[in-house]
């Protein structure tokens, strides 16, 4: 089994390129998908965020208000840290969960979505490093126009996340998610081909 890291900064179209692999047929762990289970109402995960940041995270619902949070966090370096010293264990023990069940299924290209596999040093956990590269202001726009986001909130985000040159010398296959969709999809395309030769 070929496991693959795959990872980009926000807006880079990392989820488009994930969801793609999974029609090709890889089995797509999500590392933000898992990060919003492990803090899901009633779980450890959150009690441990509550008690760390306050009941101001919390929304009237009793779920984690994420655009609060991310505004104390990506604020404060010191704070992020503790947050993702309560998150990513959690979340770390989960994807092993999902792994070990892919192996047993037999799944030739397990695609680990990860969006901080750079700046957490985790290359060498995968056989293969994808990374989904797209200039910062294309990011930016496209995170304006998707999420409605104001444009400094995204810069902040995009600051605290390793930059261009740190994640292109961290991979081994690089998609250039630069121009259409329609580009996208053949270069993913290509890159699919490119794992299941490795795979086998």
């Amino acid at each position: 089994m070929l496991k693959v890291g795959l990872t980009g900064g926000i807006g880079s179209g990392k989820s488009a390129v994930s969801a793609e692999l999974a029609e090709h047929g890889a089995v797509v762990i999500d590392a933000d998908a898992i990060a919003r289970e492990v803090v899901e109402p009633g779980t450890p995960g959150l009690a441990a965020v509550v008690e760390e940041f306050g009941e101001g995270v919390l929304a009237p619902d009793g779920s984690l208000d994420r655009p609060r949070l991310g505004e104390i966090v990506f604020a404060d370096e010191a704070r992020l840290a503790r947050l993702n010293a309560i998150v990513h264990p959690l979340v770390g023990e989960r994807s092993a969960e999902l792994m070990a069940r892919a192996e047993a299924a037999g799944a030739p290209v397990v695609v680990y979505d990860v969006p901080l596999l750079v700046e957490n040093g985790l290359e060498s956990l995968y056989d293969v490093v994808v990374v989904v590269d797209t200039p910062d202001e294309v990011r930016v726009d496209r995170v304006v126009r998707s999420r409605g986001m104001d444009p400094e909130q995204v810069w902040a985000r995009i600051r605290a996340q390793a930059d261009r040159e740190t994640r292109l010398a961290a991979a081994d296959l690089v998609v250039d998610n630069s121009g259409t969709r329609e580009q996208l999809t053949e270069r993913v395309a290509q890159v699919w081909e490119e794992l299941l030769a490795r795979a086998s």
